[in-house]
């Protein structure tokens, strides 16, 4: 058991980053302080953590060929992330970011290049050697072919001993109608700032309160509320806190959330409290935002 990775499902793209003095004002010719590709994308972000962090893991997502795919393979090999379950695509394009970092608060805007690219589907899935895996992590975004691969999921994991099921987590980001049906599933289920407000809680405690009758039976509920920290709710009833962990200076925001999903995953793949699981999200996070990237994250 201890050799089985966690796989993360879902979005990987190209980020394109810009690091700017000050945000740009309308009309304004300003030049950026520097600039780099990244390899970005919530899915691929956790994987990118989880592999620092130690934990054996892999990628599944759509690519397409092309210079684009080949820098983000590469970066995935070099950070040790298993790609070996990528979805190659024969039409689309793999999508880019360009991404403004405010160098004096850290915040980041982001101008989504969204493509044609087709994302994994239950066909794709099925091809998936599930036994290799101890977590699976999917991140909202097809839902409808989504919970098809989660109720093979759901399958397998019937038909073995306890020991040996597969723990799943879900991430509901996006505040798409569509992926609401995704509550219903997994173990752990990561539920957003933006999509608790779009439904009209304002806290953390209040969405799991609220939303805590979407999810299955003996599932936990997590939502992260920036510098408010973050908040779980499981079975017993029980609301669980922890505090952010802000560093002494915001450096870059982007991937944040990404980066506390993971190492909530890790930590509770290790055998660890959903307390405890918090608490280290929540360090993790802080630390990577006063960091540019990741390295230095552990």
């Amino acid at each position: 058991m201890e050799n089985k990775q966690i796989l993360c499902v879902g979005l990987v793209v190209l980020d394109i980053i810009n690091v700017v003095d000050k945000y740009p004002e309308e009309d304004e010719d300003s030049r950026c302080l520097s600039q780099r590709w990244q390899r970005g994308g919530n899915a691929s972000n956790s994987c990118t953590v989880l592999s620092l962090l130690g934990a054996p893991c892999a990628f599944m997502g759509s690519l397409a060929p092309g210079h684009v795919a080949d820098f983000l393979v590469a970066d995935f090999r070099r950070r040790g992330v298993d790609v070996s379950q990528v979805a190659w695509q024969s039409r689309g394009e793999t999508p880019c970011s360009c991404c403004i970092v405010n160098n004096s608060n850290g915040s980041r805007t982001i101008v989504l290049y969204d493509t044609n690219l087709p994302d994994v589907s239950a066909t794709d899935f099925a091809k998936v050697d599930l036994t290799r895996f101890k977590w699976i992590h999917i991140e909202g975004r097809n839902a409808a072919e989504q919970v098809k691969m989660l109720q093979r999921i759901e399958q397998h994991n019937a038909q073995q001993p306890l020991a040996q099921r597969i723990r799943v987590s879900v991430e509901v980001e996006k505040t798409r109608e569509e992926l609401f049906q995704l509550f219903g599933y997994g173990d752990v289920v990561f539920v957003s700032k933006d999509v608790a407000k779009y439904l009209g809680f304002g806290s953390a405690e209040e969405a799991l309160k609220g939303l805590y009758g979407r999810v299955r039976k003996g599932a936990t509920l997590i939502c992260a509320w920036a510098e408010q920290g973050a908040s779980a709710l499981g079975p017993d009833g029980k609301l669980l806190h922890s505090d952010a962990f802000p560093p002494p200076r915001v450096v870059d925001t982007l991937g944040a959330g990404d980066t506390f999903n993971a190492a909530v995953i890790f930590s509770l793949a290790q055998g660890k409290s959903v307390q405890e699981a918090l608490r280290f999200g929540c360090q993790v996070a802080g630390k990577k935002c006063g960091l540019q990237g990741y390295d230095g994250i552990v």
